[in-house]
């Protein structure tokens, strides 16, 4: 017998879980005002789903899904896209959202109920919030083909979870962007939940990043509470996509420390030790504790940094609550070009 094949799946970190530097830093990570922006928008994710939570508790949002203990790879891959790029998120990706320029209010509107929410005034063609698992991956896969066939420098970036990647929709766009060489790039965040579900009852596989093998895609693993990690990671895939190069597969390691969404009880299926444990690889204090020593970021800027965020987020729920209800036959604009007639006559029998 001989070997046909062989196979290795590379890891990335810069800064360990105490903010110290384990290797040499890229070139972006040098710039304190690029660190500075990237530590900004993981506090304000996680200032948000604070709020955000909180507001949910006061019945003032549905069922709202907390990215804390995740921003970072949030923060990086919305750092690291172009205005013309096109982003397919999850349910818990506003820290990428963010930096695209979704307002904090429009996300409030979404789990409010409110469609509008999606209606973003900026990054016009980014794509709604996926609430069903793993479907974004196809729409990436066609938004990308449009791409290409049209010899744009463009990309596509996929967020996806765990427990994503074992949906068809995960194999089947993994596949065709492969065959295809498409310009998109899957980002896994493996926060190890996927609800209930821990990762080691969800795949056999070693790594989520060597899923990527199977379809001819470059795989990759990065620790995914190092920002720096993050952002020099998608960085690196988005490029290779808009020169032409196909896709890129990215497994972030990190741990869901929250529950799975507001109707979620995760102390019913996870040990406190387990949270303690992992918590101490916050994303948010190591890069916290890395400007502090290094980047000649003093105590009482962070402070400053801490009160402007929680003044954006104020400000964005009085922008949430003073937005007037959507009217009642808004429920039919969005439906079809033509609304059928059964729903036509619906509308006319209500008074709409």
């Amino acid at each position: 017998m001989k070997d046909v094949a062989s196979f290795r799946i590379h890891y990335t970190q810069f800064l360990d879980p105490a903010g110290t530097p384990v290797e040499s830093l890229p070139d972006f990570a040098r710039e304190p005002a690029v660190l500075i922006d990237l530590y900004r928008g993981m506090v304000a994710a996680r200032q948000f789903d604070k709020k955000a939570i909180a507001m949910q508790r006061t019945g003032q949002l549905g069922t709202y899904a907390s990215c804390l203990g995740q921003e970072a790879i949030g923060a990086g891959i919305g750092h690291a896209m172009r205005p013309e790029d096109v982003l397919f998120p999850s349910y818990r990706d506003q820290a990428a959202q963010f930096p695209r320029g979704v307002r904090m209010a429009d996300i409030l509107l979404y789990w409010g109920g409110d469609e509008r929410g999606m209606d973003y005034a900026r990054c016009r063609e980014d794509f709604p919030i996926c609430v069903p698992v793993a479907s974004q991956c196809c729409h990436a896969v066609g938004v990308a083909y449009a791409f290409k066939y049209r010899g744009e420098a463009r990309a596509a970036v996929c967020i996806v979870g765990d427990g994503g990647t074992s949906k068809g929709d995960f194999y089947e766009a993994l596949n065709a962007a492969g065959i295809w060489r498409l310009p998109v790039v899957f980002v896994i965040n493996n926060n190890q939940w996927a609800i209930s579900v821990p990762r080691a009852a969800q795949t056999a596989a070693e790594t989520l990043a060597q899923k990527a093998i199977a379809a001819g895609v470059a795989g990759e693993q990065v620790d995914g509470n190092d920002v720096i990690a993050v952002r020099y990671a998608v960085d690196r895939a988005l490029e290779k996509a808009r020169r032409g190069d196909g896709p890129s597969l990215i497994e972030a390691l990190s741990y869901r420390m929250g529950d799975h969404t507001t109707a979620d009880n995760a102390s019913r299926y996870r040990s406190t030790e387990e949270v303690e444990r992992y918590g101490q690889a916050d994303p948010v204090a190591r890069l916290r504790a890395y400007l502090l020593r290094a980047a000649d970021w003093p105590e009482e800027d962070d402070v400053r940094l801490e009160r402007s965020v929680a003044a954006e987020v104020e400000q964005a729920v009085r922008d949430y609550t003073a937005m007037p209800a959507p009217s009642p036959e808004t429920m039919f604009s969005h439906l079809y070009a033509t609304l059928p007639r059964a729903y036509s006559v619906q509308r006319e029998t209500a008074g709409l």
